[in-house]
């Protein structure tokens, strides 16, 4: 079925894809002047470069962390993101089937699980020492709050 289009149809489908163009333009046009202002406010020390930067110095330093196997480490994060995903789903599913399944259980669970929604979910992890970072010399926990983990030694 190979139809001919009309004058019409290929006028509209050329002004379709014309203003398609002009918009991607635009907001190319847009991203590299906001850019470019922003280098030039950071150059003329009219924006502070140590609190906002500048675009420069972030390409500078995504290119030094390239050369130093940023996209290995990219890809570990990833890997342990999806997993840790698909860990969480599969045990959430399962308890939930469980608590489904048995009555007696979910009554048991109920306030307990009340008790843990409404509690802030950075609180729940058990120790600093699983996120890299270690304790200060001060005895403080970095400002963090551990539910399950507080020896300060």
């Amino acid at each position: 079925m190979n139809r001919q289009l009309s004058k019409e149809r290929r006028q509209y489908l050329k002004n379709k894809k014309y203003k398609q163009c002009m918009v991607w333009l635009t907001q190319i046009a847009i991203l590299v002047a906001f850019l470019a202002l922003w280098e030039i406010l950071a150059n003329q020390k009219i924006i502070d470069s140590f609190i906002m930067s500048q675009p420069s110095r972030i390409w500078e330093t995504f290119t030094n962390l390239s050369s130093n196997d940023l996209m290995n480490h990219i890809g570990v994060t990833v890997y342990e993101t999806v997993v840790g995903f698909l860990v969480g789903t599969g045990l959430g599913i399962l308890i939930a089937i469980i608590l489904w399944w048995s009555d007696f259980l979910s009554k048991v669970a109920e306030p307990y699980l009340v008790v843990l929604n409404s509690l802030p979910k950075v609180a729940l992890r058990t120790s600093y020492y699983y996120m890299g970072g270690s304790r200060n010399a001060s005895n403080y926990c970095n400002g963090c709050c551990h539910i399950l983990d507080c020896d300060n030694t």
